[in-house]
């Protein structure tokens, strides 16, 4: 069954129209409600978002349809994502609901459930809470939304469990760090944790007004890091997305670090400890071929898995590794959480900074090879290869290139968009080929 609702990173779109309507987010709650009362007597729902204006409204309609089905639900208000992640896990929750669309902008929002394992379910379950969420959908129930109580004591439950993850002997007094929040969940989280630890925080686009997330700052906007991490002399700066569950990083000389540098300081330092499970780390489709490159001259291997954190985790349950990750920021230390978490990140980051030195020199030697991505709006969605003008264009991009370069098309798991991703030792074979694949894409579904 091919998966309606649920996309690589939970259910998205605009508030207020499907499969964000009232009915829908009811049955949402409904179904989830259903499957957990088959497998928990007395099940609990933690329920979290981030700043966006719809949250409320959405999280008091999910927490309808928990009350019609008997199940107890409880909020922890704005936290990150991988917040609800880690406190359904050491909480003992059913479940989480996170009310959220990461990157996006305030005018979207999305849910997105995690098991009790504190990970995503799997595809099975979420094909089977959709038969259900549609059967509802046609029954007489009215949605109606109910009051959501917020426990504030979960944020520092959260950030308790954070700080218990410094790496030994790192020391942050008199650090300074500069983080730019998103004016998302981090706005509050961020600035409280390191300033726990004797940081010196200064912290930009920390003032969310339900509009402003992600709005031209955070993760996908690391200019206005890098600026203020200059300007200020900071040791690090960090860029979170809307909620929370990535990071990327501005070094001291104001080098741009994504994840693909994360993952090699990270991968670095977790060999030199004898703490990185079978020499390899786990990224995706997306990583740069220059973080396959080194890590191999280094003793290790990258193993490459399709776009989505889930599928990154998937792999390092199978193959036992405890490092993986994605270039967007998505990292995930698999021996601390299950789930990729930018303030975790940062934490580690900003660890290896306070016991190694720059952040420069932790990524030293990584060759970025140039590497672009076109989004091209789509109508549909078929299959790639069932595109003849499409998969001629991929073919023999990708025999051109040869072992000089990486040709990636895939759709997006969250908009009505191709993604076209080509990497090659030279700028103007990255060029050519991104605009003739797009171009192809164009033609065969563009809208």
């Amino acid at each position: 069954m091919t998966k309606e609702l649920f996309g690589t990173d939970g259910i998205r779109g605009i508030p207020g129209t499907y499969p964000l309507d009232d009915a829908t987010l009811y049955g949402v709650a409904r179904s989830l409600g259903k499957y957990l009362l088959k497998i928990d007597p007395k099940p609990r729902v933690l329920i979290g978002m981030d700043t966006r204006e719809s949250g409320p409204h959405i999280a008091s309609q999910l927490a309808a349809g928990l009350a019609d089905d008997g199940v107890e639900f409880l909020s922890a208000g704005v936290i990150s994502t991988p917040g609800v992640a880690c406190l359904v896990r050491q909480k003992k929750f059913s479940a989480g609901m996170v009310i959220s669309a990461s990157h996006n902008p305030f005018h979207d929002n999305g849910v997105k459930l995690f098991a009790g394992t504190g990970m995503k379910f799997p595809d099975e379950v979420e094909e089977h809470l959709e038969i259900e969420i549609h059967e509802h959908k046609g029954r007489e129930t009215a949605p109606h939304g109910v009051p959501v109580p917020v426990d504030r004591s979960l944020d520092e439950e959260y950030l308790e469990y954070l700080r218990g993850r410094i790496i030994p002997g790192a020391k942050f007094a008199g650090m300074k760090l500069v983080l730019d929040c998103a004016n998302g969940a981090a706005s509050q989280l961020g600035p409280a944790l390191f300033r726990s630890l004797g940081a010196d925080v200064i912290a930009i686009h920390d003032q969310p007004n339900g509009r402003n997330i992600n709005d031209g700052c955070g993760s996908l906007h690391p200019e206005h890091l890098r600026e203020k991490v200059l300007a200020t002399h900071a040791a690090l700066g960090v860029a979170f997305d809307g909620d929370a569950d990535r990071a990327m990083f501005v070094s001291a000389s104001g080098q741009h670090i994504d994840g693909d540098g994360v993952l090699l300081a990270a991968a670095r330092y977790l060999k030199s400890a004898g703490q990185l499970h079978g020499g390899r780390v786990i990224g995706t489709t997306m990583a740069n071929l220059g973080l396959e490159r080194i890590l191999e001259s280094e003793g290790l291997s990258l193993a490459r898995m399709p776009v989505g954190d889930r599928y990154v985790l998937e792999e390092m349950l199978r193959s036992g590794a405890n490092l993986g990750g994605e270039q967007s920021g998505h990292i995930i230390f698999l021996d601390d959480a299950t789930t990729g978490d930018g303030l975790l990140t940062a934490l580690k980051i900003a660890c290896l900074v306070a016991l190694r030195g720059p952040l420069d020199d932790l990524v030293r030697g990584l060759k970025v090879y140039p590497q672009t991505i076109v989004n091209v709006k789509v109508k549909s969605k078929p299959p790639l290869e069932s595109l003849p003008l499409v998969s001629a264009a991929i073919d023999k991009a990708t025999k051109t290139l040869g072992a000089a370069g990486r040709v990636v098309v895939r759709y997006s798991g969250t908009e009505p968009k191709a993604r076209v991703m080509v990497e090659a030792e030279h700028a103007e074979d990255v060029t050519l080929w991104a605009e003739t694949l797009a171009s192809a894409i164009r033609s065969a579904i563009g809208a």
